[in-house]
């Protein structure tokens, strides 16, 4: 079969097939008597055999090694196109992102452009310096999904600090962006998310933060309550309480529900719910009946719960700045209770609100 019929039928050029005999990858089995190429059935086959290498990316080196080298594996070859494959994706997947960000700017012009790729580029500087500059910086033609993705791969205190404040400032809804990094598998993407939630004002970060309170992550729940206690939620109470009774950011803990005990049905629901993981003997001695009398209550007991010591005298420490009745019988009870740390805290505590 000569040249032009084999280029037909296999669709590969006629001059590309003198290239392969050039490099030694073909080498047709005969010539006519007038000086032709002449393919045969085997040749044709190995056409194909370098058009089928060629489709996954092999070098034409590497066919020629692939078709020629008995030795020859294929399994580290593959490997290999296997990775080359992934970084072009990655790479041409992050040109994607690039260009839909600039797009989202909506640039009026090749200035507009060139501004954004180079926020871009900054926020995506190895300098933590340049990052936060690029934070600090950024105004309306960034586009939100850059600062959530800067904001959640972010490990510098203050640059992931700048960026929460672009965030917050650029008036941007990157709230869903950020509840899904919620759910991501690495903990300190979690954290970043809910950072950043809570630095955002309205309904929708709200919301979010409310679900999170029931996340499996203690880190995310706590960060959740603490903002949701500043916004006047109730609904933190139970987790802020539990963060006093495990030590976990129990100061933080203890403010929000002071912000929280702003009326008295809610006081009363504080102060239950502190006085219900810290459980006290009966009062002894007529000092803490006659208190208790004074506040309108009976002599009456919790029964002592399973909390450990240090935990109970956060939470005795946490009913200072709670209001009412309930908090003021509790720490009465207190007052007496045979855990000295707690008895002497409770006291002090008295002597502060009975003071004028």
């Amino acid at each position: 079969m000569l040249i032009g019929e084999v280029a037909r039928r296999s669709g590969v050029s006629a001059r590309m097939l003198r290239y392969y005999e050039s490099l030694g990858l073909l080498q047709p089995s005969g010539r006519t008597g007038s000086g032709y190429r002449e393919y045969s059935g085997e040749d044709i086959r190995r056409i194909f055999h370098i058009e089928s290498l060629r489709s996954l990316g092999l070098s034409l080196r590497e066919i020629g090694r692939a078709l020629d080298d008995p030795g020859f594996t294929p399994s580290a070859l593959v490997d290999d196109l296997i990775r080359q494959t992934r970084e072009r994706i990655a790479a041409e997947t992050d040109l994607l992102t690039r260009l839909r960000r600039i797009d989202a700017a909506e640039p009026a012009g090749w200035e507009d452009v060139l501004q954004v790729v180079a926020v871009l580029q900054a926020l995506g500087s190895k300098s933590p310096a340049a990052r936060q500059r690029a934070a600090l910086s950024a105004g309306d033609e960034v586009p939100v999904e850059a600062l959530v993705e800067a904001v959640l791969r972010e490990t510098e205190p203050n640059v992931a600090g700048a960026l929460r404040w672009a965030l917050a400032r650029s008036g941007a809804d990157g709230t869903a962006l950020l509840a899904k990094g919620l759910d991501s598998p690495v903990a300190a993407v979690r954290e970043r998310a809910v950072r950043s939630l809570a630095e955002l004002a309205g309904d929708d970060p709200t919301a979010h933060l409310r679900d999170a309170l029931a996340h499996p992550d203690v880190v995310v729940r706590g960060h959740a309550a603490l903002a949701l206690g500043t916004r006047g939620v109730a609904d933190a109470i139970p987790v802020l309480i539990d963060m006093i009774v495990d030590g976990r950011n129990d100061t933080d803990a203890a403010d929000a529900l002071s912000v929280l005990a702003s009326d008295t049905a809610t006081a009363d629901r504080i102060a239950d719910g502190l006085v219900s993981r810290l459980g006290t003997g009966t009062p002894t001695g007529a000092g803490a009946a006659q208190r208790l009398r004074e506040v309108g209550g009976p002599a009456g007991h919790f029964t002592r719960g399973t909390t450990e010591a240090p935990a109970r005298v956060r939470l005795t420490q946490s009913l200072a700045d709670i209001p009412g009745y309930t908090a003021s019988r509790a720490l009465i009870e207190l007052s007496q209770d045979e855990d000295r740390a707690v008895a002497v805290t409770a006291t002090y505590l008295l002597r502060l609100r009975d003071a004028p």
